[in-house]
């Protein structure tokens, strides 16, 4: 059987001392301790021993030749390597100089001889203690400065970037959005001079307005957007001069010296809205005349009216087919979707049977389910039970028929996906022990408890989910799926035939109807889409500012 190894020795003391015999008692009685001990009978022999390995403490002799326990101690002391040992003489001088004269040069404490075993061995203890508690304290300052200078570094860093950022920046007050600082940026923007903006709120000088009728943001809307931390939202900033500029901001909540701040970041958009405008308008005008003569040209074809093709012939014409439908329902997309952006499109509120219109959406993508050999489940915890929601029932039907769409798509032949529908208030939930939540409705997962509560009132809402068994969708591209022209895989526009505004349109529809849209989502496992809309018509702020 191995022998087990030996433990650590509680201390490493070097003992100098010209009478052997004083070595071996000491030797002994700290070893029997579990000290570590070095033993020399010259003061300059113990000299160069703590030079090269220091000890953790010193037990010096005062009387001994060639060089005296003082004089090393002061040797000791002026050394960088070994100044901060603590040093206990043990002699037999019982002066009171020779022991004013021993702390003089250094030394911590003074044992006089004869010695008491326990008395040494106890300020051995308390001097070791002592030695570590400096050692601690000396690695906190230092890792307190280091922190200290590169908190210093950063702020310096994040001074430079704010002052010299081509963006306009301001720093707000986190409750009610006091401007405590912009860059050079922000006031160039605005045409405002510094002082007119500093100490003032956002709802105070009307920067940001929103909506058909440009209406400021209110203290209550700027509150909001705080909590919903979502980046790049779209707003209209007024300048000093009067005129609009559309921007995009981000909101970012920061520390500055103990106070919660908001960091706000701005992209000046109103170039890019210009060229967009001009770019919705070239498809509206110039694409959609060639476009439906090409259609109709490659119907003609198709019809046999012109004479009949030879089979590679019907190939090619039904890949021109295919691609030219595919290019229609991209003009179709981008224009719906700029429509509901710039407000041209009016959400009309009527009373709307969900289970009607969960049903029609089914229905409509039956046949594509069929040809995917995808199952459609209508999944309801109470089928006696149909809510009824006040929303635009046509761009509903269209954001259900998007999200099945998407999930027949991205699952494999085979599969299955699930509708569940269920009217639901955060005061309702009741979390189980497992993470899930139970509310009025049914059993909903507890990171969908989590979502609502973080973003609903009271009120009750609808909340829809569509789950898929697909592939899923990367964790990085959780947050962006909802962009224009986003998709998993850049292949995806040409394999599925998508355009990359789908769930775009669908983010659009929700955030009209004062709702939510996200994704849960594992790849491998499928995604689980959710909605979540107010279950009443009233007036909702929703995340672009927009009522």
């Amino acid at each position: 059987m191995a022998d087990s190894p030996s433990p650590a020795p509680k201390a490493d003391i070097l003992v100098i001392d010209d009478m052997p015999e004083n070595l071996n008692l000491l030797a002994a009685m700290l070893m029997q301790q579990g000290y570590k001990v070095r033993s020399v009978t010259k003061g300059t022999t113990g000299l160069r021993g703590a030079q090269v390995a220091p000890p953790d403490l010193i037990l010096l002799d005062i009387n001994m030749p060639e060089m005296n326990g003082r004089e090393v101690c002061q040797r000791l002391k002026a050394d960088a390597r070994t100044r901060d040992i603590p040093v206990i003489f043990i002699s037999a001088l019982g002066d009171v100089l020779d022991k004013v004269n021993a702390f003089a040069v250094g030394g911590v404490d003074y044992i006089s001889k004869p010695f008491q075993v326990e008395e040494v061995l106890a300020r051995i203890e308390n001097h070791l203690t002592l030695r570590r508690l400096q050692r601690q304290l000396q690695a906190q300052n230092a890792q307190l400065q280091q922190e200290m200078l590169e908190r210093q570094q950063a702020e310096e860093k994040f001074s430079k970037a704010f002052r010299l950022s081509p963006n306009p920046i301001a720093i707000a007050t986190h409750s009610e959005g006091r401007l405590l600082d912009v860059n050079p940026s922000f006031l160039t923007m605005g045409g405002y001079p510094f002082d007119e903006v500093i100490g003032r709120t956002v709802d105070e000088l009307g920067l940001f307005r929103s909506g058909e009728a440009m209406v400021p943001f209110s203290m209550q809307g700027w509150q909001s957007l705080v909590a919903s931390a979502m980046p790049n939202q779209e707003a209209e900033f007024l300048t000093r001069s009067g005129s609009l500029k559309t921007i995009l901001f981000s909101l970012e909540p920061i520390e500055l010296v103990g106070m919660t701040c908001v960091l706000l970041m701005i992209n000046d958009i109103t170039e890019r809205k210009r060229l967009e405008n001009e770019f919705i308008s070239l498809v509206s005008h110039e694409l959609r005349t060639p476009l439906t003569s090409l259609m109709g040209s490659l119907d003609l074809l198709a019809s046999g009216q012109l004479g009949h093709l030879t089979e590679q012939g019907q190939r090619v014409l039904q890949i021109a087919t295919t691609n030219t439908d595919r290019l229609n329902r991209l003009v179709d997309d981008i224009l719906d979707l700029e429509r509901m952006r710039s407000g041209k499109i009016e959400i009309r509120r009527v009373p709307c049977q969900v289970s009607d219109l969960l049903q029609q959406a089914i229905d409509a993508m039956q046949s594509m389910a069929d040809q995917a050999e995808i199952s459609l489940i209508l999944q309801a915890p109470d089928t006696s039970f149909d809510p009824t929601i006040e929303a635009d029932p046509d761009r509903l039907l269209q954001m259900i028929i998007n999200l099945l769409s998407n999930a027949i798509k991205f699952s494999s032949s085979g599969g299955r996906v699930w509708v569940r529908k269920q009217i639901v208030a955060p005061s309702q939930f009741v979390e189980r022990g497992d993470g899930s939540a139970i509310a009025s409705d049914g059993e909903i997962p507890g990171s969908v408890l989590s979502s609502v509560q973080s973003f609903s009132s009271d009120a009750p809402g609808l909340l829809i989910g569509v789950e898929d068994e697909g592939r899923g969708i990367p964790a990085d591209m959780v947050q962006r799926i909802f962009e224009r022209f986003q998709q998993v895989d850049a292949l995806d526009s040409r394999r599925k035939g998508g355009t990359g505004l789908g769930l775009a349109i669908c983010r659009n529809i929700v955030e009209q109807h004062g709702g939510r849209i996200w994704v849960e989502s594992e790849l491998g496992q499928g995604s689980r889409f959710w909605v979540w809309l107010p279950q009443r018509g009233e007036t909702q702020m929703n995340t672009d500012g927009h009522r």
